[in-house]
């Protein structure tokens, strides 16, 4: 038996005298085109998702002897490996910037997206019992996750920018360019593509659970061909176009170039990068609103 979908209504507005007006029908379908993704109908569980994402954001390190702290440690702790194993040992270049902001930059950025993409990714799997108790927009949990990840972004962005005052105060120059003025969308356009390819593996592996085996594999090959841990003018001139298909390489090269003044990048590349975001997240959005009223008899 297929899952069924509550259409609800908004509640009746009261009427002279105290009655309320006629309550409307709710009703109850499993049938739902591809496009029907309801987004009135998640707007108005916002609330849920205000409390799913304190959820999220507390629970991650909850009996933990330091805490919240690892939000602050983890992404300090990274950088140095990735600063001593590519920066000293491997000696991959960084355009001239301080090779610790150049990997932190990078990796506070790669983090973000990196955890984003493998939690929503688990959305049918990880809260299969919650669903089949309770109606709620399903869309609900992917999106608290995306936005509880960008509070722990806010955290370790933070802590960038106290380094980089550090730098700063101690006579090292940084140049800070005007694409700060692009850092919201740059964010933004990790958000969709972590939440877009996030509900594609997660409406697949409804089906074939051994997928999500690879997700944890794939995000780490994934790091490698995107330019986290170097900067894209590091690769052969006739690999360029190689890099350039990349749809990441855009965002990646716009975070240094707007708080290091290192990188290559320009509009129309981010603007194609933009584009591919919406066509993956539209595609997701269909895909996961096909699955959506069956995955409970599959999982």
């Amino acid at each position: 038996m297929s899952t069924t979908v509550a259409s609800l209504q908004n509640p009746p507005e009261p009427v002279s005298g105290g009655r309320s007006a006629a309550i409307p029908p709710t009703v109850i379908t499993a049938e739902r085109s591809w496009f029907d993704w309801r987004l009135k109908q998640l707007w108005r569980y916002r609330d849920l998702i205000a409390l799913f994402v304190w959820r999220d954001f507390v629970s991650v390190y909850k009996q933990t002897i330091l805490g919240p702290a690892w939000h602050i440690i983890r992404p300090l702790f990274t950088t140095v490996i990735f600063t001593v194993v590519f920066g000293q040992i491997a000696g991959l270049s960084t355009d001239g910037a301080p090779k610790f902001l150049f990997y932190m930059v990078g990796n506070v950025a790669w983090t973000y997206f990196a955890s984003s993409l493998d939690n929503t990714a688990k959305t049918f799997v990880a809260n299969a019992p919650l669903f089949g108790k309770v109606y709620f927009h399903r869309l609900v949990i992917p999106v608290s996750l995306v936005i509880s990840n960008l509070v722990a972004f806010g955290i370790q962005f933070g802590i960038l920018l106290t380094v980089m005052g550090i730098y700063h105060f101690s006579g090292q120059q940084i140049h800070l360019t005007m694409w700060l003025l692009w850092l919201p969308v740059l964010l933004a356009m990790l958000a969709g593509y972590s939440l877009g390819a996030g509900i594609i593996i997660c409406a697949m592996t409804a089906r074939y659970r051994d997928l999500s085996y690879l997700v944890t594999f794939g995000i780490q090959s994934l790091m490698y061909v995107t330019p986290v841990i170097y900067p894209s003018s590091t690769i052969p001139e006739k690999f360029q176009w190689l890099i350039r298909l990349n749809p990441l390489t855009p965002i990646f090269e716009g975070f240094r170039l707007a708080l290091l003044g290192v990188g290559s990048v320009t509009a129309a590349q981010l603007g194609l990068s933009f584009a591919a975001m919406l066509v993956l997240l539209v595609a997701g959005l269909l895909l996961f609103t096909r699955v959506e009223r069956t995955f409970m008899d599959t999982v």
